[in-house]
């Protein structure tokens, strides 16, 4: 076997090498996200930072490779996203960063000490139960998870419905850890990074890149059967998102009465267009005006339900001196209202509450099960599943986004759709619309940064109603992933001795 080389690079080109690396992985993290979905990246994009962070940096700096890629990838992503929401929102990405610096210095040593036994289950349960700690901040929600990039392939989603979307996000980085160490098990053959000489045994690495390929293509395979055993002949709904020209909520926030009120005229006539193609469930946006409809129905709704011979549902928020009661209604051809829905996440970082939250009504119709969430309820992976667990088969979700969430909010639905096999039809104000089957196929989209009206029809499966593993067991990947972290963290020196007294 040939004697590996001393790296002979200086400590300042070693640093900026690696730093190069990990703003690449970064770079490379944020092109496989919306708007660009260059998605194969997000399966090999982490290894360059993660060579940077074993090897080419000092050991004392090593922290800096995973805070830097972190940085450079959530800035690119997020800070678009939040820039016209301000706030401490603009400073999440070097929040996390920084956080990452932290916790992530110590990494190096305790897989050098450990013989990188550790360092494909180590890093899953980082990746996963960070992702599960984030379900549980009002402000994170699932941003970011780093299965959105597949939100298109719908070929290799269906496993989503049994592992959910944390666990097709321990797919991905089960490839990007594997690839890193067989990188680092070649890379310590050729050249000595470190005075130690710590290098990467090959059993590790052999098991680790062994083991990617396996899960991969179980996967791929699981993917296809599931695939393959959905029923063909499931009831099938005609849907419709009504999306305005503009917010109808924010139109009434800025007094704008008379621009409103165009504004209602037109909903009102799309709501005629989309019967006219046969739609049997319209939904329209969130906060579609600003009052109780069963208590003043100044839009005529029950009639037009009744007209158009549709169930209608729509959002619309009330203002009260306690705060603010965000809802959610379906109308049925009768002219009844079925029930109300409270905004379960509302958006606290852009001082919004919900004071009729925690109530998931389903409503059993000749449609099907019916059920409503909006907006940010599609950011958390709790809220359509409630529903899912009562049956619900199609969900209307009434949204308001903003300009800079519209080719990427949408992708949120299509993973909560596949979740809990239910098919979902997101209506936004101005934005971003999809009418999204329960495999996470896209039957019908509209998004438009600047701004536009659309009117979606699809014809649509249903969910069959019993939901699947995921609405029964939750995130049960990202509580294994959490329960590991813990344990990493708290027993990383028990390892480390143990480790050293079977080496002796």
């Amino acid at each position: 076997m040939q004697t590996p080389s001393p790296l002979s690079l200086s400590f300042a080109v070693r640093v900026v090498i690696g730093l190069l690396l990990s703003a690449l992985s970064g770079l490379a993290f944020m092109l496989a996200f919306p708007p660009y979905e260059i998605w194969p990246l997000v399966f090999f994009g982490w290894v360059p930072m993660l060579f940077a962070q074993y090897r080419l940096m000092p050991p004392k700096l090593s922290g800096l490779a995973p805070a830097l890629a972190i940085g450079v990838w959530l800035q690119g992503y997020l800070g678009p996203v939040f820039k016209p929401v301000g706030t401490f929102m603009v400073w999440l990405p070097l929040i996390v960063s920084g956080i990452t610096f932290l916790t992530d210095g110590g990494l190096r040593s305790f897989h050098q000490k450990t013989g990188y036994r550790y360092f494909l289950l180590a890093g899953l349960a980082s990746w996963a139960g960070g992702e599960m700690i984030r379900l549980f901040i009002p402000i994170a929600g699932s941003w970011a998870f780093i299965a959105y990039p597949l939100f298109r392939q719908t070929w290799m989603l269906a496993p989503v419905s049994i592992f959910g979307i944390i666990g097709l996000g321990v797919l991905i980085l089960w490839v990007n850890n594997a690839l890193a160490l067989g990188l680092l098990r070649w890379a310590d053959r050729r050249w000595q990074f470190d005075a130690e000489g710590v290098s990467v045994p090959a059993r590790p690495a052999r098991t680790a890149l062994i083991s990617a390929g396996a899960v991969c293509a179980l996967w791929l395979v699981l993917s296809a059967v599931l695939g393959a055993a959905r029923p063909t002949a499931t009831a099938r709904v005609t849907a419709a998102a009504i999306q305005p020209e503009i917010s109808p909520v924010m139109t009434a926030n800025a007094d704008q009465a008379e621009q409103l009120k165009v504004l209602h005229e037109q909903m009102i006539a799309q709501t005629r267009q989309a019967a006219a193609q046969g739609a049997q469930f319209i939904v329209w946006p969130e906060g579609s005006f600003l009052w109780d409809p069963q208590v003043e129905d100044r839009l005529n709704l029950r009639a037009l339900a009744a007209e158009t011979n549709a169930h209608l549902a729509t959002g619309y928020l009330v203002i009260e001196e306690q705060g603010f009661r965000n809802e959610a209604t379906v109308i049925n051809p009768q002219g009844e209202f079925l029930g109300v829905f409270g905004k379960d996440h509302p958006v606290v970082f852009g001082g919004e509450t919900s004071l009729t939250r925690g109530t998931y009504p389903v409503y059993d119709t000749p449609l099907g099960k019916l059920g409503t969430i909006i907006c940010y309820d599609a950011d958390y992976t709790d809220t359509t599943r409630k529903l899912a667990r009562q049956g619900a088969q199609i969900i209307a979700v009434p949204s308001n986004d903003w300009s800079t969430i519209a080719a990427t909010h949408y992708a949120h639905v299509v993973f909560r759709a596949v979740e809990n096999n239910v098919a979902m039809v997101k209506a936004d104000g101005g934005y971003d619309s999809a009418i999204i089957a329960p495999n996470g196929e896209i039957l019908a989209l509209a998004v438009k940064p600047q701004g536009g009206g659309a009117t979606l029809v699809a014809e649509v499966p249903l969910g069959d109603g019993r939901g699947t593993l995921t609405t029964l067991l939750g995130d049960w990947v990202g509580w294994l992933g959490l329960a590991g972290m813990i344990f990493f963290t708290f027993f990383s020196g028990w390892l480390e001795k143990r480790h050293a007294a079977a080496q002796a």
